[in-house]
Order: C-alpha cells, then structure tokens, then sequence
C-alpha cells in the first residue's frame, strides 16, 4: 500500500477497534463539526444522507438502575416516561452535560452505545425504528465520527433492547 492511501484512511477509533475484534462489518464515517455554545456539534448535509439514520446516544439515570443509554434518531425526541417504563424505573432524569464525561466516559456529541457498553455495561436501549430500518449510525466515540452498522448485530453487541423510546 502506498503512503499516499495509508494516510487517506481514517485512524481506528476504540469502538471501530471493538467492532473488528467482534468481527462485525461497519463503514467508517467523519462529519464536519460546529461549536453551538460550548457543544460540538455535526454538520451533515441533508442531500446525502438521510438524518433519520443517524442516531444519537442519550444518557439518563433512574433511581432503580442508575445510568441507563437510549439510542434514537437525531431528528426525534425521547419520551423519558417510555424510557423509564422500559428500563424498568419509575422514573428517568437526563444526565446533566457537566456530568456526562464522569458518567460515560465521553463528552457530549460522543457518547456512543459500543463504548458504553464495553468499558461500562450499562443497559442500553434501541428505539424500534433501528430495527425497522435494519441499519444505522452511531458515534464512534470521538465527535465528528461515525459508524455505519446493522441495528440487530449492534444490539446483540450491546447486549441491548429494541424498545419504544420517542415522543408522539
């Protein structure tokens, strides 16, 4: 391989790394990225990529279980009162921003299921439409990149849940 290609390609990240050693087919993706306030956010444009394929990673607590991970599309909102019902809580709280990099290992915008459950093991949770669409992306745990992958393989990865997490 020349020099030239070697350096085209992008850096593994831990979470493309645990996706190889799983022997789970993936496709690397990078974004362009924004400061909104003091958050990161991914500049993705519309005509080539379809956002309700693009998922985001939310983190919330509840008394029972404490940390608990939803992944849903970044064009919808979570039901916390569904995501508590499913994770088995009467009730869920948002983690707040400042204490996410203390729960998760990651700062906001990459949060990312594959990290979480791998260093954490906290119970994760997938919206049903991952199912329904058979493939969808989610941080790769640095903010900017992505990875493409099959939902059923990435919940049986995760050792999660196909559940109903949106708002009506």
């Amino acid at each position: 391989m020349s020099k030239k290609n070697k350096k085209s390609r992008l850096h593994k990240t831990l979470v493309e790394q645990i996706l190889d050693k799983n022997k789970i087919a993936y496709e690397q993706l990078s974004f362009a990225t924004h400061e909104e306030g003091d958050v990161a956010q991914m500049d993705i444009d519309e005509s080539t990529l379809d956002q309700h394929t693009i998922y985001k990673t939310l983190v919330a607590s509840g008394k029972e279980t404490g940390p608990v991970v939803g992944v849903l599309p970044i064009d919808t909102h979570l039901d916390l009162k569904k995501f508590a019902k499913a994770s088995g809580n009467k009730k869920v709280s948002m983690v707040p921003l400042k204490e996410l990099v203390k729960t998760t290992g990651y700062e906001h915008g990459a949060n990312t299921p594959i990290g979480i459950w791998e260093k954490l093991k906290y119970p994760i949770y997938l919206d049903n439409t991952a199912k329904e669409q058979g493939e969808l992306i989610v941080s790769s745990g640095q903010i900017g990149r992505s990875v493409k992958v099959n939902a059923e393989t990435l919940c049986k990865l995760v050792h999660g849940e196909f559940v109903d997490l949106l708002e009506e």
